[in-house]
């Protein structure tokens, strides 16, 4: 997932300081916020990696004619965090990750090399998602005058009860790096929508360390670079959904294999102090391209 985009809602928010893992949570307050969505996010404990892996299918969508199964997904973040004291502003925490997105054979399951392309005739190079790092600064639950920030972000239902949930959505329109100088007259922006439904075991938020948390991701966007669709009408949507997990070992099968023949640095997080550049699916598009880490690998 990009679960990159992923989230950045959520830590724009106004989430405030982590509270022990042994406490129970109390979401009515600043503290109890923040240390549920770090749970949800990641781990109560600094550094120590948690991982989010997910699967599901993809679509092409044009006028005038039956929606396309294209290809099937695979994904993977792996995160950490770290507290950020921000004095009168409050402490927060600072989330790290890396992220893979396979798009994989609906046949085989296995990820593809090449894809021929129902629409144009032509057989074309599958470049993966491989984002490293995938970031997000720390949001601090007051302002410079020690003003609490609203909290934004809202649970569903009665999370006091066996389950908890929560929904979110993220609008992207921002500057292509694979466009020219000339972004207003050709229109060289990446459109897309993110679409989030998180939900779990409400014990595991409130009261254990690990809150084990479902899941559900939709993506709406232009074409993929690699599908070489020279500007033709139509969108793709992605459908998919999975769970957090504690280990690496938890990871389906087909992505374990790859991160350990081609990835093996996204095995693992990112270190919380952390200070390159983000990456996206575009420019590391661009990068691979240009001759990237894993080309050679993949084709």
């Amino acid at each position: 997932m990009k679960i990159k985009t992923i989230l950045t809602a959520l830590l724009l928010s106004g989430i405030s300081a982590t509270a022990a893992a042994s406490a129970k949570i109390d979401l009515n307050t600043e503290d109890g916020n923040t240390a549920a969505m770090r749970k949800i996010l990641c781990s109560m404990e600094d550094g120590k990696v948690s991982y989010y892996k997910w699967q599901g299918k993809a679509y092409s969508r044009r006028m005038g004619e039956a929606d396309k199964h294209i290809f099937d997904v695979e994904g993977m973040s792996a995160r950490r965090c770290g507290t950020v004291d921000g004095g009168i502003q409050g402490k927060t925490y600072r989330l790290v990750t890396r992220e893979i997105l396979l798009y994989t054979d609906p046949k085989t399951g296995k990820p593809m090399k090449t894809w021929d392309n129902p629409f144009t005739g032509e057989t074309v190079d599958v470049i993966h998602v491989t984002n490293d790092p995938v970031n997000q600064g720390p949001s601090f639950p007051r302002n410079k005058e020690g003003k609490t920030y609203p909290w934004k972000a809202k649970f569903g239902g009665n999370v006091t009860g066996p389950i908890w949930s929560m929904m979110f959505d993220v609008p992207l329109f921002y500057h292509n790096v694979l466009a020219g100088d000339y972004q207003r007259q050709m229109g060289g922006v990446y459109h897309a929508t993110e679409m989030f439904d998180f939900s779990g075991d409400s014990n595991s938020l409130i009261n254990d360390e690990f809150a084990y948390t479902h899941v559900d991701w939709v993506r709406i966007s232009d074409w993929l670079p690699w599908m070489m669709m020279t500007g033709r009408e139509g969108q793709i949507y992605i459908h998919a959904s999975g769970t957090k997990e504690a280990n690496f070992e938890d990871l389906q099968p087909v992505m374990k294999d790859f991160i350990e023949a081609e990835a093996p640095i996204y095995k693992t997080a990112p270190p919380v102090d952390d200070t390159r550049p983000n990456e996206t699916s575009w420019s590391t598009y661009k990068d691979d391209v240009k001759g990237g880490p894993f080309k050679r690998s993949r084709h």
